[in-house]
């Protein structure tokens, strides 16, 4: 039986688990992961236990690290940036005249990502507004 722990990038969100491989982290530590959408910053919900091999997801990525206090402080910047990139789109979604309401944007731990999360009627081609977007965050 592999040992995880649960860890939540969310207040409310889904509890994801990893394996702690050589971190020494601990319920309530924040941690470094690799993810599918890249590096994450998210918070120790569930401390290091052995769960069966069907509760897990394989392969069982690994802790990268605990989050240091310059992670919490990128974390806080980038949350200042996604308000700033919100505010662009919303610009951006005007002067294209598309017929969508932008819910959130969110930035990946390590910037490589940004997220712009909308909702519509209907189908949108917005090819333009993402050429738009990449142009202004470059990524």
């Amino acid at each position: 039986m592999p040992t995880v722990v649960g860890i939540r990038f969310k207040k409310a969100g889904k509890i994801y688990y990893f394996d702690p491989a050589l971190s020494s982290v601990t319920q309530g530590d924040h941690a470094i992961v690799e993810t599918a959408r890249g590096v994450e910053y998210g918070e120790v919900v569930v401390g290091p236990r052995e769960v069966s091999d069907s509760e897990v997801v394989s392969p069982l990525k690994p802790v990268l690290r605990k989050a240091t206090d310059e992670d919490a402080q990128k974390v806080e910047e980038n949350i200042v940036r996604e308000k700033e990139a919100f505010n662009i789109c919303l610009r951006k979604i005007t002067n294209h005249d598309l017929p969508m309401r932008l819910i959130d944007v969110e930035f990946t731990f390590d910037v490589n990502k940004i997220i712009f999360y909308f909702t519509a009627e209907g189908r949108i081609d917005f090819r333009e507004l993402v050429k738009d977007l990449a142009a202004v965050f470059r990524t």
